[in-house]
This record gives structure tokens, sequence and C-alpha cells, in this order.
């Protein structure tokens, strides 16, 4: 008996022998984990200060990362908010780059650090868990909310909105709304935005994103392409809604955008503008822009006299028909541009311009969002067909761009212990690093913890 006694006992000390060494391998990849991830997002913060993700066409940083390294669209701006907010917070970083803090607590705390308490957050993170970190800034932030409730009516009397065209013939849109409407305009540019930009394609990834309202993950950054996406949103929401059959009916044409072209001598199709398109009521615009906005749109030929009078108006014509363009959104299935997800909110491009005498032929047609449809058409890249038939898109150096990229790995003899040894090896990393202080189990007082914040 005694003998099974003592078998047990060494097989029992064993096991947890085998587990602690087990833990302590985790938690010791975990942080450098965490160290190879501040790194990750120290490069991410480089590469979009220099918006070199331009140079290939694509939208933004966070669609680079998703098309280059396969990150989904969600958790891709979240990196690109973390690595610009990690910027103006040296403590937060030193104690990510040095394995101590998750990438989880870093993205929690950085919705609301600031250089006023930055040194308190970061005791928090050091010390407690990632639940801890999350729920403090959850309530941290609804506390903040609550106490601006007083002045709600004073927003509601200082609502407005006001428009006017800049000196570069720009319309510039004001906004001041109060919190419920302003909420109800920013869940419809960021419903536009997931629909244009992401194409539902990766929604499922991970949380949504837990931003304020009115922000964005990426708005830390003066030079974040973010307010250019909200520009096309909100003229996307503006064509849905006069798309729309109860809002269009008989009284479309009053609410017609019109571009005056001035042509010299010829057919309409084949003529050549013979001085600056302008707006009606508006100021002037690129002869290349009225190319693309003809490219796929209703068109009325109205030829006037010498003091602008009307003096006969052409027949409607669809440049693309109803059945031509079925058959090409059966074909493309979206967005052609090369790592392009957008499925809605796509026109039909004239790969030979219909201006050209190219046919409006399947052919000769493919479908672009409006984002890659303006740099075909004003951003210096180019759509053609090889003689084989396949599309090729080639950037502003006239270089083809990759259809499918392909991610780099590790090489095969490569262990990765070894790699992230020789990478890391000055961060002194072990085991404890990256644990709490606190225990898991550990309550906290959220009332000072939050009260502390407001200090």
């Amino acid at each position: 008996m005694s003998t099974a006694i003592a078998v047990l006992e060494n097989t029992a000390e064993s096991a947890c022998s085998d587990a602690e060494q087990l833990g302590a391998e985790i938690t010791e990849l975990c942080s450098y984990i965490y160290a190879a991830e501040y790194r990750l997002l120290t490069l991410i913060r480089q590469f979009d200060n220099n918006e070199y993700w331009a140079g290939q066409g694509l939208c933004s940083c966070a669609h680079w990362l998703n098309i280059k390294c396969g990150i989904g669209m969600n958790a891709a701006r979240e990196k690109v908010r973390v690595a610009h907010a990690l910027e103006k917070l040296p403590g937060i970083s030193e104690g990510f780059s040095s394995g101590k803090l998750s990438y989880s607590k870093v993205r929690a705390i950085t919705r609301i650090a600031d250089e006023t308490n930055e040194d308190y957050l970061l005791m928090i993170a050091e010390h407690g868990t990632a639940h801890h970190v999350e729920k403090l800034v959850s309530k941290f932030r609804t506390a903040k909310r609550l106490q601006d409730a007083e002045i709600a009516n004073e927003q509601y009397n200082k609502r407005e909105v006001t428009h006017y065209y800049d000196h570069d013939g720009c319309l510039v849109i004001k906004a001041r709304l109060p919190a419920e409407q302003g909420a109800l305009i920013v869940k419809a540019l960021e419903m536009a935005m997931d629909v244009s930009f992401v194409g539902g394609g990766h929604a499922g990834d991970v949380t949504a994103v837990d931003v304020p309202l009115g922000q964005t993950p990426e708005q830390d950054d003066e030079h974040t392409p973010i307010a250019a996406r909200r520009a096309d949103a909100l003229a996307e929401i503006a064509e849905t809604y006069m798309n729309n059959s109860e809002s269009s009916g008989s009284t479309a044409d009053r609410y017609q955008v019109i571009v005056h072209v001035g042509t010299v001598p010829g057919p309409f199709v084949g003529a050549r503008p013979a001085r600056d398109p302008y707006l009606e009521d508006g100021p002037g615009v690129t002869a290349e822009t009225s190319r693309r906005i003809a490219c796929d749109s209703s068109v009325v030929a109205i030829k006037e006299g010498k003091n602008g009078e009307p003096l006969s108006i052409g027949r409607r014509s669809r440049t693309i028909p109803p059945a031509m363009r079925r058959a090409l959104r059966v074909r493309d299935k979206g967005c052609r541009f090369p790592g392009c997800t957008n499925t809605r909110f796509v026109d039909g491009h004239h790969i030979k311009h219909w201006a050209d005498d190219g046919e409006t032929s399947l052919d000769n047609l493919v479908m672009l969002c409006r984002h890659h449809h303006h740099l075909v058409h004003e951003g210096g890249f180019a759509c053609e067909k090889s003689l084989d038939g396949a599309i090729i898109f080639k950037d502003q150096r006239e270089q083809a761009l990759e259809s499918s990229p392909t991610m780099p790995g590790i090489a095969a003899n490569d262990d990765v212990q070894q790699w992230m040894d020789r990478e890391f090896f000055e961060a002194d990393i072990n085991s404890e690093t990256c644990t709490a202080k606190w225990q898991a189990g550990e309550r906290m007082d959220w009332q000072e913890a939050v009260g502390s914040l407001f200090c």
C-alpha cells in the first residue's frame, strides 16, 4: 500500500511539474509575442505616416494590412489606431515593448489614455488583468458620457448645417448636431463605409471596434485617409437616397447634378472638351473628372447657344444598359482592382473610354468601386487588357499590380523560439514578465478607480 501511495505522489508531482513548465513556456512566449507586436505597430505607424500603401492603389493602411498580412479589416483599423496612439504614450510604449503589457491591455487603455492619466493607467495595466483594464475603461467612458448629459439641451438649440464653395472649387459642409442626431449620421457613415470598403467580408474576425461616438479608430493621425473615406460615404448616402423609389419618382429631374461641357464641333460621344467643364451653379471640374462621371451614368446632351440658352435637348441614354450591367455584375462580382473586396457602390468602367470610341460591351467593361474608379481616371493608375483578354492594372510607375500576394514565412530550418531569442535577446523576458501583479480573483473598487481618472 505504501508503495502504491508513493507512486501516486510521484506521478502527481511529475504532472504538477509538467504543468508548471508548460505554463511558464506559454507565458514567456506570450511576452515575446507582445514585444514583437510592439515592433509591428511601430513599423505600421512608419508605413502609414509615409502613406506607402497609396502607391499600390489602396484606400488606407488598414486595407494594405488586410491584403498583405491577412488581417481582418476591423482588426487592421485597430492596429493602425493603436500604433498612432502609442506615439504619444512613452510609458505604455515601454511596457508594451518589454513584453510586460499585452496587446489587449494596450488596445483598451489607448482609447482613453493621454499625458495626464498615462501613469495611472500603466499601473492598473501592470498590476491588473485584461478584465480589470477593459472594465475600467468601459466604466470611465460611461461616466464621462453621463457627465456631459447636462449640455444636451444647449447642443440641441445650437444645431445647424451650413455649406459653401471654397476658393478651390470644393464644397465645404459644416454641421453641428445634438448627440443623438450626430450618432445617427455617424452610424449611417459607418454603414456606408463598411459596405463600400469592407464589403462585409471580415466583420466577423474580431469584436466590433469600441470607440466613442463620432470617433474612429484611425483619427489620431492627421494624415489618415479616414476623412476622405467619410466623404465618399456621404456621397454614397446621398446617391442611395436619390435612387430610392419613394424619394425619386417623377421629381428626380429636379435633383440632377448637371455638368456643362463645351465641345468642339462633332458628335457628342466623340467630342472633346473645348473649355473647362463646370457644375451648374457651382465651380469648374477637370475634363478627366467629367469623363469619369460620364463613364457610367445617364447622359443628357443639351445644345446651348452662345449665351448659354438651351437650343435642343437630346434623348436620355444609359451608357450601360440594365441587362448588360446585370451580366457585368455576375461576371465580376464586385470591384476587379487587385485586393479590393468591395461589392457594392461599384461603377461600370470602359477599359477603352467610350469618348475614345470604346464599345459599350462586356469585353470592354470592368467593375470598379468609386475609389479605384477615381484612381484609374484621375489618380495615375491604368486599366488595360492584354492580348489574351486578361485585365491588367498598372500603378503610377506603369508596373503591373499583383492580384494575389503571398506572405513570406520563416525559414524552414529556423525554430520560432530561436528566432524570438535572436530578435529580443535584450528584452530580459521570462515567464513572469507579462503576468498580472494582482491575482485574477482580486476585486477592484471601481468607484475609486474611475474617480482617480477624473482627478
